[in-house]
């Protein structure tokens, strides 16, 4: 239900809703999604949506950070609410859409929507290539599935390079790429490989992460012994939060917030350090330092990166010091 407009404030289902609301709301959604906070920042999207349910700008950008932050479902309303407006940017949001579908495996509607529009001679000269590729990388993952039903989801050869001593042969950088191959395919044909890498003791921090966050997104009902920072967990990937969504980062980031609400630049290079090592730490957080004094060592860290001296908590600080260099796999 639209709003009814006011010279000085607007009405919504009965509720006042004053100048500015809407674009405060939309400026603290950019703000998050510029940190790839994405999570935060759909929060911000859907309250400026109760009053502005029709802004194609404002659709259109919630629909990206919702593709961002893996909600697809989501995501893919939101382009269906779109399209139906008939929006100015059709062929941008059309192409979204069809990428949400890939996510969500729905191969042969990817094929019907492409070929329809190909047929019919609808895409834009400019934008004919983006479309052509799109089908091309349909297929090619379309097919990939049918082979991992088949059960043969990966070649031998494949198969051998995540073996763990094959693995660990790799450096870091090349793990992560080959972690990051993995995230289009189904994983459990060489889960246990997987598992090794993740329980070893000499996987990068950073690496053992991405393999738990690859198998949180597939559901994987296993149990994994994760061990970082002389620490050690067992965790059960399909039931543990990703690393922004758990109960420490939350807190953090909220007092970060609260913390640096004068201070909008340094927030924002705060937060986007939070939202790094937060993976790297994935799934033991700051260990058993207080959000408080994390917090303040954030602000204090960024602060002194600018020439500013601040009363750091030197165990805080290196750990902090730690994780920036762990993180730089990314």
């Amino acid at each position: 239900m639209k709003h009814k407009k006011s010279s000085s404030y607007t009405t919504f289902q009965n509720v006042i809703v004053f100048p500015g609301t809407v674009e405060r709301l939309y400026s603290e959604a950019l703000k998050y999604l510029r940190n790839n906070q994405f999570e935060k920042a759909n929060q911000y999207f859907e309250e400026a949506l109760q009053y502005e349910d029709d802004d194609e700008q404002l659709l259109s950008i919630y629909a990206y950070s919702l593709y961002e932050s893996k909600s697809y479902e989501k995501a893919k309303e939101v382009c269906e609410r779109l399209l139906s407006l008939g929006p100015s940017m059709y062929f941008e949001i059309m192409e979204l859409y069809l990428s949400i579908c890939l996510q969500l495996k729905e191969y042969k509607k990817v094929e019907k929507i492409i070929s329809s529009l190909l047929e019919e001679g609808a895409i834009p000269q400019e934008r004919l290539e983006q479309f052509k590729r799109l089908r091309e990388l349909n297929a090619t993952i379309s097919e990939g599935m049918e082979k991992q039903e088949e059960n043969t989801v990966v070649s031998q050869f494949e198969l051998e390079q995540y073996e763990l001593d094959v693995f660990l042969g790799f450096d870091a950088s090349q793990q992560v790429k080959k972690i990051n191959e993995m995230s289009y395919l189904n994983i459990r044909p060489i889960l246990k490989q997987l598992k090794k890498i993740a329980e070893h003791s000499h996987t990068h921090p950073f690496v053992k992460s991405l393999i738990l966050i690859l198998m949180n997104e597939q559901k994987i009902d296993i149990e994994l012994e994760m061990k970082k920072f002389n620490r050690m967990i067992v965790v059960n990937p399909s039931k543990i939060g990703l690393p922004t969504e758990l109960p420490q980062y939350k807190m953090i980031s909220n007092i970060v917030n609260e913390k640096l609400q004068q201070d909008p630049s340094i927030l924002e290079m705060v937060e986007y350090l939070i939202a790094k090592h937060s993976i790297v730490t994935y799934p033991f957080e700051w260990l058993d330092f207080e959000p408080q004094k994390v917090a303040q060592n954030y602000i204090d860290f960024v602060y002194q990166m600018f020439g500013k001296n601040g009363g750091a908590d030197e165990e805080i600080y290196r750990f902090i010091q730690e994780l920036e260099k762990l993180s730089e796999l990314q």
